[in-house]
């Protein structure tokens, strides 16, 4: 059992590195992932928020970071599916398959790849913030630390959804289709940007209700930052909340993602 689990890591720090090799031959899209941040900052925090007042007072930029940050990191879902739906379309999925490597590694070491990329884009995301918006954490480093760590593991977990689409779509441009359309959207209908409070009755509780608001507002807490005052249970609780919406995300889409690989290989 021990040999087994030593090459499972083995071979799934081996996928990593295929994944960052080949970072390395498209820098376009590493500069993506840089320049990215800066865009979103300077268009939220200077073009849209300075005609934006938070109901109960604060810094707007201060409240907006948190949401850019959820944002950054929901979007895992969109460049895994894209990745993997390119490696299904170039017949690369199957020549991992015919190695002989341990099988959940392909997944795992990609899932790791994803995560540690998408982890340099949102420390980009923080020092747009605290250079161009003067945005900073106002709480003890513990909490800070926790608020972080929250965003990693709802990164984590949306790179699963993302996988297991991408297992599915044969073209990388359609995995981005499939992810895009409806991820970027569900992050607007969220407290990202702007508090619920002002939603439509009708709209208000999918609003709070969605998991991305529970991962904001558990961040805009254990920052320090301003956050906004809701009756909905997710938002009065977000550190618990976003523990379980990001743990069943990935109870969910992890063993549908492995036993989509595990069918495609019989």
């Amino acid at each position: 059992m021990y040999e087994t689990l030593r090459w499972t890591v083995l071979d799934s720090l081996t996928i990593a590195g295929r994944t960052y090799s080949r970072l390395k031959a498209q820098p376009a899209e590493i500069a993506g992932f840089l320049v990215f941040p800066v865009i979103m900052t300077v268009l939220f925090g200077y073009v849209f928020g300075s005609a934006i007042t938070l109901p109960n007072g604060g810094d707007y930029r201060d409240y907006l970071m948190p949401g850019i940050f959820m944002q950054v990191m929901a979007m895992t879902a969109t460049s895994s599916a894209t990745t993997v739906g390119e490696d299904m379309a170039r017949g690369i999925i199957d020549r991992f398959r015919s190695q002989p490597i341990a099988r959940s590694a392909v997944l795992v070491g990609r899932s790791v790849a994803d995560l540690s990329m998408h982890l340099l884009s949102l420390a980009a995301m923080v020092l747009a913030g605290i250079v161009l918006a003067g945005w900073r954490a106002r709480g003890d480093a513990g909490a800070t630390a926790a608020g972080f760590a929250l965003l990693a593991l709802f990164g984590f977990a949306m790179i699963w959804v993302g996988t297991y689409i991408g297992l599915w779509i044969k073209s990388g441009a359609q995995a981005d289709a499939a992810t895009f359309g409806w991820l970027f959207p569900m992050t607007f209908l969220a407290n990202t940007f702007v508090p619920t409070e002002g939603l439509p009755a009708w709209l208000k509780p999918i609003a709070d209700w969605n998991p991305m608001s529970a991962v904001v507002a558990a961040a805009r807490d254990l920052f320090g930052n301003p956050t906004s005052v809701s009756s909905a249970w997710p938002l009065r609780h977000p550190v618990t909340a976003s523990l379980l919406w990001s743990v069943a995300i990935v109870v969910v889409f992890l063993p549908l993602a492995v036993r989509r690989y595990r069918t495609m290989s019989r």
